[in-house]
């Protein structure tokens, strides 16, 4: 029993191993080719977009009041809108994306560096203040180039993140094969 499960163990850790590198060679793509990568990705937030529509407008069937419908069914049509025009006009939605990713990172630096300092004599604080500090630079590199940063932005985080997460899973998933042997 034991062998079959070391067995199934080595067989699931070797599938992990390979989705890793394709993860990482994902990255390194979206990274070379950073305008494909940013316009996939808000292709994708479009369909997405047009998928939430929908289940709101499932969802507003269930509601047991008439304005709850029709908050759901206006909701529905909201992100419907939004799905098809970012569908339809993918450079905009890509602009729009990167803005609100810029947003996004400045408000995580910031909420970051006030976590750093409530917490200031914990060790480690000094890293939360680092990564707050570096949300917001690259935040501010992201909106002084912006709407040039548009072509390269979103790819670049998309790229950076699919390499990472596909490295953290390699070397996760090496190290159990290592307790295996």
């Amino acid at each position: 029993m034991a062998t079959t499960i070391a067995g199934e163990i080595r067989e699931t850790t070797t599938w992990s191993i390979v989705l890793s590198v394709l993860m990482m060679l994902s990255g390194v793509l979206a990274i070379v080719v950073p305008p494909v990568a940013g316009v996939t990705v808000t292709l994708m937030f479009g369909w997405l977009m047009i998928f939430a529509g929908m289940l709101h407008l499932g969802f507003a069937w269930s509601g047991d009041r008439p304005w709850s419908v029709i908050g759901e069914i206006v909701i529905s049509v909201l992100y419907g809108a939004i799905g098809l025009y970012v569908i339809a006009r993918p450079a905009a939605g890509l602009a729009s994306l990167t803005i609100a990713v810029a947003g996004y990172l400045i408000a995580k630096g910031i909420l970051e560096a006030v976590m750093a300092v409530k917490v200031r004599p914990l060790p480690g604080s000094g890293w939360l203040l680092f990564d707050g500090v570096m949300m917001v630079a690259i935040a501010a590199m992201i909106v002084a180039s912006w709407p040039a940063s548009a072509a390269w932005a979103i790819g670049v985080l998309v790229g950076v993140a699919l390499f990472s997460s596909g490295l953290t899973r390699l070397m996760l998933f090496a190290a159990v094969r290592r307790v295996l042997a």
